[in-house]
């Protein structure tokens, strides 16, 4: 090959990204997907989702009106989980449970400070269980402040047997068991995952459309250029997605970055690659925008929201389904982030799963450029 030829082949890729770059310049919608929906996104998921409970409303029938009764319902009344509201009616409280106006009743009944004082009180907790997730954890939060009211009880009264055993947990990772620090990082998955998987998916088959495509084949062009050139632009605007994205997980949300700044920004790219790869695939079997959208979503968009780890437990899942989630790549990209974001470098959790993402975006944008060659022959 000579020299000239060398140099042709970078000035093509330079002028055909430059191309396609003030295209999606012109377009507000790639603005919008690429800037404006990643930063839209955090903040629905950010403040308006969340796996936690906090001043969740119950009732607590206080049928015993004796000081440790009183004593009981204040330490419900002092946590932050916890909205409690006095009735002494137990039809009462169970009338504002069916009409969703509480989501639990305490029951304390006539002998609890008798029975407490002879070491075997016992109460009674009925909960809503619409939501079952939420029922448990409501729950548990109930438990613990029970637990931490004996405690302080056997302090105050000098009990030294209030319980056999005295566990005192550890919290790895996420000491405050903020859902937060779980959701947002996982987030970044939906919006890699919609960049580059769907924007490519669009625009490429927007070209098949109109004819544009078509004209590159007149071109000296080569397949490969082609791919380079549409991964190259939309490769930037993904990054720059993932850069606001970051920031406000940061500056917003507080989520901590315990792992290295660099080695996030590798995965990411590595992950966006697969995605760019997974959109222009779909787009060369999908001339349709309509059709090109459809796949994107059902193949890529759909699974990073409900098969990734992101939401859903995969541990939790059918072993069918957790078999399905190995071919996924946004599992492995969950996994790296939810790692790097609160655990820090876990090589032996990075390195395997940076590896899948570099097959995956090896095999995708291999099997691209042949379906492209395909279609110049």
């Amino acid at each position: 090959m000579s020299a000239r030829a060398k140099l042709a082949k970078p000035r093509r890729i330079f002028a055909m990204s430059r191309k396609e770059a003030r295209q999606m310049l012109r377009d507000p919608s790639s603005i919008a997907l690429g800037i404006v929906l990643p930063l839209l996104l955090i903040l629905l998921f950010g403040y308006g989702l969340s796996l936690d409970a906090h001043h969740v409303p119950i009732a607590v029938v206080l049928e015993d009106h004796s000081p440790a009764a009183q004593s009981l319902f204040g330490a419900f009344a002092g946590s932050r989980y916890f909205r409690p509201r006095a009735l002494y009616s137990m039809a009462a409280a169970e009338k504002l449970l069916s009409a969703g106006r509480v989501d639990g009743i305490l029951r304390l009944r006539h002998e609890f400070s008798r029975q407490l004082a002879a070491g075997h009180a016992r109460l009674q907790y009925v909960t809503d269980s619409i939501d079952a997730n939420r029922a448990r954890l409501i729950q548990n939060y109930a438990r613990g402040v029970i637990a931490a009211w004996l405690a302080q009880r056997a302090l105050t009264h000098g009990w030294r047997e209030i319980a056999p055993v005295s566990l005192q947990p550890q919290i790895w990772f996420n000491r405050g068991l903020n859902s937060r620090y779980f959701l947002v990082p996982g987030l970044l998955v939906l919006i890699m995952t919609l960049i580059g998987a769907l924007m490519t998916a669009l625009v490429v088959a927007r070209e098949w459309e109109r004819g544009t495509f078509e004209a590159l084949f007149a071109t000296p062009v080569k397949p490969g250029e082609i791919v380079i050139s549409k991964i190259l632009p939309y490769f930037g605007l993904g990054m720059t997605g993932f850069a606001v994205t970051v920031a406000a997980a940061r500056l917003l949300f507080h989520v901590p970055l315990r792992g290295s700044l660099p080695v996030l920004i590798l995965v990411a790219a590595l992950y966006l690659l697969v995605a760019l790869g997974m959109g222009l695939f779909i787009s060369t079997r999908a001339k349709n925008q309509f059709i090109a959208s459809q796949a994107a979503l059902l193949l890529t968009f759909l699974p990073a929201m409900m098969l990734s780890g992101f939401i859903f437990d995969l541990r939790s899942m059918p072993p069918a389904v957790q078999a399905i989630t190995y071919v996924l790549p946004a599992r492995y990209f969950v996994a790296l982030l939810q790692t790097l974001f609160l655990a820090g470098d876990i090589w032996s959790v990075v390195v395997p799963n940076a590896a899948v993402l570099v097959v995956m975006a090896v095999l995708l944008l291999g099997m691209t450029r042949r379906l492209t060659v395909k279609r110049l022959v």
